[in-house]
């Protein structure tokens, strides 16, 4: 059996002994079942890894950690996906799909071919149940780092220079010089493959529409700020295909899948 890990968004060291919060309870014991003595993994999304064993069940699960991980999981390749935002399945799929791929971070963006409408409390629970699929991810694949989430934000709205608040707002995803970041805009009809793209000497930052892509404003918008169009072969895919397709390019040229 595989052994199981969870993420608990609290400090870790070694030795001590951890309550687990009501999902990872529930988890461990309604669904997988396990008994006192069953080893596990404990992560905390910051990089930091380690051996568990469950010392009790009830209604909260308690574990004693081991010793420390020391697992590589984090791709060389820094990429921002700003995802325009799909619909309920697809966007999730995405999301998961991005987080598999070594994704650094995720900015979901309104446009105008958007087919959701989100605000107040639909987008706030929108918001929690991404933040959801993005710690599952990362215990089903391996990673110790959690992808940054960021609150959505318009296309049109956001900072495209790449300068002052978002590369605050980003957690210095994009900090450093701004003309090292490759910024790259997924477009059908784009005359650049990725066999043209030249080696990033930073971060990228790749843009995705949503179903329907984006309209010819907000394309020449990306344009204008600096985004090259990028065309992923001769056939049209569809959302949920497109930005994890580019994303296994990018991380096969650059990154760590090759």
């Amino acid at each position: 059996m595989r052994v199981p890990r969870i993420h608990q968004d609290i400090e870790l060291r070694g030795g001590a002994r951890v309550t687990l919060d009501e999902t990872a309870s529930r988890h461990l014991l309604r669904v997988l079942r396990l008994k006192t003595g069953a080893r596990l993994t404990v992560f905390d999304g910051r990089g930091n890894e380690y051996e568990a064993i469950l010392e009790a069940g009830g209604a909260a699960a308690a574990v004693r950690l081991g010793a420390v991980l020391e697992r590589r999981t984090e791709s060389p390749l820094r990429i921002v996906l700003a995802q325009g935002i799909s619909r309920g399945e697809r966007m999730d799929y995405t999301l998961q799909k991005a987080v598999e791929l070594g994704v650094s971070s995720l900015l979901p963006l309104f446009t105008r071919r958007c087919q959701i409408k989100l605000s107040g409390t639909r987008l706030a629970r929108r918001l929690e149940h991404w933040r959801g699929v993005i710690r599952h991810a990362c215990e089903q694949c391996g990673r110790n780092v959690l992808p940054e989430l960021h609150p959505p934000r318009p296309l049109t709205d956001a900072p495209w220079d790449l300068s002052g608040d978002l590369s605050g707002d980003l957690s210095g995803q994009l900090a450093g010089r701004q003309d090292d970041v490759l910024k790259l805009l997924l477009d059908a009809g784009g005359d650049t493959g990725p066999g043209s793209l030249p080696r990033p000497a930073g971060p990228v930052v790749l843009v995705a529409g949503p179903e329907g892509g984006l309209d010819p404003q907000e394309r020449r918008l990306l344009q204008d700020r600096g985004f090259r169009p990028l065309r992923l072969g001769p056939r049209i895919l569809r959302t949920e295909t497109a930005a994890v397709a580019a994303l296994a390019v990018l991380q096969a040229r650059w990154g760590d899948l090759g």
